[in-house]
């Protein structure tokens, strides 16, 4: 090939070493580069011409452009702490921008309107209520599964209306009951289904009925409901032809058997044979007392319009009552009957006065489910101090449907439910205060 003996020994003699075996190739290589370098023309290897200014410090960076303040404001906004307590904010402004503009004169006028007669019938229609409303939660949760009687589900749906009107934002007393009456069952996640679908079934009813009365009786928002209902059902009707031809022609997923999931357990829940005779007439019956509660408040606040009248009304109030911006219920309420009693002529400080008495009667409707928060916090006190609590067995007998297995509360179970506020675990020892929310 050309390549030198002194060359070729080397090579052989690095192979032999194991260093390298193509060192003969590299030593030709060299050569010819060599050959080249001596063939180059003389002189510097860059012209005068293209050597440029040499920068002997760095570049200073350009400045940071500054956060507009919007993005600032909006941040802010996103905080954790606004999005707690917006709500609560809201219901007070609200409250008090209609009393600063109304006055208090007519809203004293209708709470001087409350006796003893009121008190006992604003009772009496919360006994039914309730009642009725745990009736609907035990058989939800039935069809979940999940072993529910009556009477502790009574006891904490008092407890939960209680807190609902107590504390702010008006779902916290809801978010204690799933999340204990899930842990008692031992299926944390069933059991906060169950309260959701029940409450779901609740504001069925309420569209339902409210739809049709606002369509078909005088109201302030009739002209509105008539013209915008076919083009509402129309929308629902395309909407749910899309997510059936999406899902017909879609691969399963973890996320829609997910959704298929919640849906049969949905209509085991509330659609089911056993299920749904039972859920429609308590949600009708249910409906039909807060209806009637805003009837009596109307009548102790003084107005004089008719029923007819009055329950068109009655629904945009229960509408404004779903909003999370109040304090226990109070603030969207207020709002909301103060414009439909002036846009249907009967005054909007009378629209205010009916909304707080119903606010009150309301929460004197909910008073038992403050005597529940005593007798559990009694015996709370009573297991620390020493006496032999009795078992707390409401939920650990399974349904006769599941195994006990999966459904009986496991001992990690029950020790988490100490942590909750409001427990009703007697090994517990500590007080129950509604300031532990």
């Amino acid at each position: 090939m050309g390549v030198p003996d002194g060359v070729a020994s080397v090579a052989v003699e690095v192979y032999d070493d194991g260093f390298a075996c193509l060192a003969a190739r590299d030593a030709a290589l060299l050569a010819r580069a060599d050959v080249l370098a001596a063939a180059a023309p003389s002189g510097p290897a860059v012209s005068e011409a293209r050597i440029g200014v040499i920068v002997s410090s760095a570049r200073p960076e350009p400045a940071t452009a500054r956060t507009p303040w919007w993005r600032s404001v909006l941040a802010r906004l996103n905080s954790r702490a606004v999005r707690t307590h917006f709500g609560t904010v809201a219901g007070v402004v609200i409250l008090g921008a209609l009393l600063w503009h109304l006055g208090t004169g007519v809203l004293l006028d209708g709470l001087r309107g409350i006796d003893a007669t009121t008190l006992v019938v604003s009772l009496l229609i919360g006994v039914a209520t309730t009642v009725l409303s745990a009736w609907r939660w035990a058989l939800v949760a039935r069809g979940l599964k999940i072993h529910l009687p009556l009477g502790p589900a009574v006891a904490d749906y008092y407890r939960a209306l209680f807190l609902n009107a107590a504390l702010p934002g008006g779902v916290l007393g809801d978010v204690h009951r799933a999340v204990r009456h899930g842990q008692s069952a031992g299926d944390l996640g069933r059991g906060v289904r169950s309260v959701v679908l029940e409450r779901v079934a609740g504001q069925i009813a309420l569209t339902v009925v409210g739809t049709a009365m606002l369509l078909t009786m005088p109201s302030p928002v009739l002209g509105e409901v008539r013209h915008f209902a076919p083009l509402v059902g129309l929308a629902a009707v395309g909407a749910l032809a899309v997510v059936v031809a999406l899902r017909m022609n879609k691969a399963p997923s973890r996320r829609g058997t997910r959704l298929r999931s919640t849906l049969a357990e949905a209509r085991e829940g509330l659609l089911s044979r056993r299920n749904w005779p039972g859920v429609t007439i308590s949600s009708l019956l249910i409906l039909a007392g807060h209806l009637g509660m805003f009837v009596l408040a109307a009548k102790v606040a003084g107005s004089g319009a008719s029923v007819a009248v009055l329950l068109p009304l009655a629904v945009l109030a229960l509408v404004a009552m779903g909003l999370p911006l109040n304090i226990g219920g109070f603030g969207p309420r207020e709002g909301v009957t103060a414009w439909a009693f002036g846009a249907a002529g009967l005054g909007a400080s009378s629209g205010v006065a009916v909304a707080v008495v119903y606010g009150v009667l309301s929460f004197v409707a909910a008073l038992p489910g403050a005597v529940v928060l005593v007798a559990r916090w009694y015996t709370s006190l009573k297991a620390g101090s020493g006496a032999a609590p009795e078992p707390d067995g409401a939920y650990a007998r399974p349904s006769s449907e599941v195994s006990s297995e999966k459904i009986a509360p496991k001992e990690s179970a029950r020790l988490a439910s100490s942590s909750l506020p409001f427990s009703a675990e007697p090994s517990e020892g500590r007080p129950m205060t509604p300031e532990s929310v």
